[in-house]
């Protein structure tokens, strides 16, 4: 067994595959402008953000994910895994404190056709 299969075993949620737009700023303040990055999946539990800029594993950052054109959908998530694998490199972040209005945008998000893995 692969260890992409051992972690794929792991998760929590399944995850949808979308690529959608996410403006990123590191909670700490310590970042003033946002980075625009790309998801490549998303679940109820977080994203996985295409990049070769990565934030350090444990970093707690503000997200801005574009799920329709009109719409946003700001939320907090913890850096808790960076791929620097050549094909794939990005950082896995999981969502936190996510309650209320934004669990329902997020459910909205990921209704549509069956992509999940």
């Amino acid at each position: 067994m692969t260890q992409a299969h051992v972690r794929r075993d792991m998760r929590k949620h399944r995850r949808r595959i979308v690529n959608l737009p996410v403006l990123v700023r590191a909670a700490s303040g310590s970042l003033h402008a946002a980075i625009s990055f790309d998801s490549t999946d998303l679940s109820h539990g977080g994203a996985f953000l295409r990049s070769e800029l990565f934030f350090e594993v444990g970093e707690v950052l503000e997200l801005e994910i574009q799920i329709s054109p009109g719409a946003r959908l700001a939320l907090r998530g913890r850096v808790v895994r960076v791929s620097r694998a050549e094909q794939a490199p990005g950082m896995g972040i999981e969502f936190v404190d996510l309650a209320g209005e934004a669990r329902e945008a997020l459910d909205r998000a990921l209704e549509g056709p069956d992509s999940t893995t």
